[in-house]
């Protein structure tokens, strides 16, 4: 495992593709305790707690962050889906009961419909639009799920 603090410059070019993939201004300051780990994945750090994660090179932030600070278009879920969501599964187009608007590709929450709780982070294979018009197949690409190696980090 590699532990790395990151330096100022560092820290403005991570605010600024938040800024870019998810609209944050200014999301990590520069007088926290920003770190890059390096292990089995890699990860950023704020003040030891886990916010990101990359995946494919793209910066995902992780179901500890969201919980805490929602800045991600949901997918709202039935609850028989929600064991398999929480295994992992991705996400079928018949188990989704509410959609917010975004692109495909974007990186999105899956809540349940009951509590509204986040239970994974998943990346859209279409836009909502599209996904609106399907009835049957896989639209949701679970990344990272509640009880996973990320979330037990």
């Amino acid at each position: 495992m590699k532990n790395k603090h990151l330096s100022n410059k560092e820290i403005k070019q991570l605010n600024q593709q938040l800024k870019e993939f998810y609209n944050l201004d200014n999301f990590l300051n520069k007088k926290d305790k920003t770190e890059l780990i390096e292990d089995e994945f890699k990860l950023i750090t704020v003040n030891n707690e886990v916010y990101f994660f990359y995946h494919e090179e793209k910066l995902i932030p992780t179901l500890k962050l969201i919980i805490k600070n929602t800045f991600l278009p949901k997918i709202i879920i039935d609850m028989p889906a929600v064991k398999f969501i929480a295994n992992g599964a991705d996400v079928m187009r018949p188990g989704i009961k509410g959609i917010d608007t975004f692109e495909k590709d974007q990186i999105i929450v899956i809540v349940d419909e009951t509590h509204q709780k986040s239970l994974a982070i998943g990346q859209a294979l279409f836009n909502s639009k599209e996904i609106k018009d399907l009835e049957t197949g896989k639209v949701i690409k679970n990344l990272h799920y509640v009880g996973d190696k990320v979330w037990n980090y």
